[in-house]
């Protein structure tokens, strides 16, 4: 472990983020520019949702794919940063969040919600670029960055809001390549919850004493005790139904065995999930990436064949 990274915590200050000046950095960490694998895989949803469907011509979805790599990053940063201004006080008691820039008191309140309206403003130009069902439907899904962060204290399901949330982009994506509203893009949406429904539960095994300890709710805490099948049910019900949603979408005859090999990757997760591990929690978590282009990749597969 790097010596400029806090133990027990993900937060990473070393690398290009040191070289940033003093008064820029606890900005970027707060946005979590620091971990892009949150950025991926609010993104890698969109990406499913613009290359699954037929209709929309290549330079289109190539135009909406960048539309969403940016529109990725700057939502991501702005939920981050709803996240830390509702959760800073939890936060201060969780050893992997203290370091927050919020909790640790390195960025004031006022200044983390002049940052967010920047954030916000920027992405309401690119959410004007889509087409108005497409902007609807974004515009919606501020309604769940705004609740996500408060589900953790209501209810011991905080991972399936999560969910919601970042899967967001599966339907976003699909509505902004077809402009409409269908049965695959249901099931991909669906099938997007479950699979990070699934790998949230994994990376939130990592807070369970503390979460624990300061009575905070979570789907890790309520399935720890079986994590395995639950998390496998989670991956099966998610690769059931994005098969589901390549069918629907009459995807090429190539979509499929593409999709066994994150299939394969996501089975060999669940069963080699363990609570007690923090540091391999975190490794599968942010395999999901990797997983994510993968299913990415059968959907271009399906497109072209």
């Amino acid at each position: 472990m790097s010596a400029s990274r806090a133990p027990h915590t993900d937060i990473v200050t070393d690398g290009w983020i040191a070289r940033l000046p003093p008064a820029v950095r606890p900005y970027a960490l707060l946005a979590r520019l620091d971990r892009p694998v949150g950025t991926w895989l609010l993104f890698l949803p969109g990406v499913w949702g613009i290359l699954l469907p037929s209709g929309a011509t290549a330079p289109e979805r190539i135009r909406l794919l960048l539309l969403f790599g940016l529109g990725s990053l700057i939502m991501r940063s702005a939920g981050c940063v709803v996240n830390d201004m509702w959760d800073r006080d939890i936060d201060r008691q969780v050893t992997r969040t203290a370091g927050r820039p919020l909790a640790a008191g390195v960025i004031r309140m006022r200044h983390a919600g002049y940052f967010l309206i920047g954030l916000l403003l920027s992405g309401l130009l690119i959410l004007l670029q889509l087409n108005p069902a497409a902007q609807i439907l974004g515009a919606l899904s501020l309604i769940l960055v705004a609740l996500y962060p408060l589900a953790k204290r209501f209810t011991w399901w905080p991972q399936l809001v999560m969910g919601f949330t970042f899967g967001f982009g599966a339907p976003l994506g699909y509505v902004a390549a077809t402009g409409r509203i269908d049965a695959a893009m249901i099931a991909l949406y669906a099938g997007t919850i479950m699979w990070q429904l699934g790998f949230d539960t994994i990376y939130g095994f990592q807070d369970m004493e503390d979460d624990a300890r300061i009575g905070v709710k979570s789907t890790s805490r309520l399935m720890a005790g079986r994590a395995v099948p639950f998390i496998l049910v989670c991956y099966v019900s998610a690769i059931a139904l994005l098969i589901t949603a390549g069918l629907l979408a009459e995807a090429g005859k190539a979509f499929l065995p593409v999709l066994i090999i994150p299939a394969f990757m996501l089975i060999r997760q669940a069963l080699t999930v363990k609570t007690d591990d923090p540091a391999l929690c975190l490794r599968q978590f942010r395999l999901n990436r990797e997983i994510g282009l993968l299913i990415g990749l059968s959907c271009l597969a399906g497109l072209c064949s």
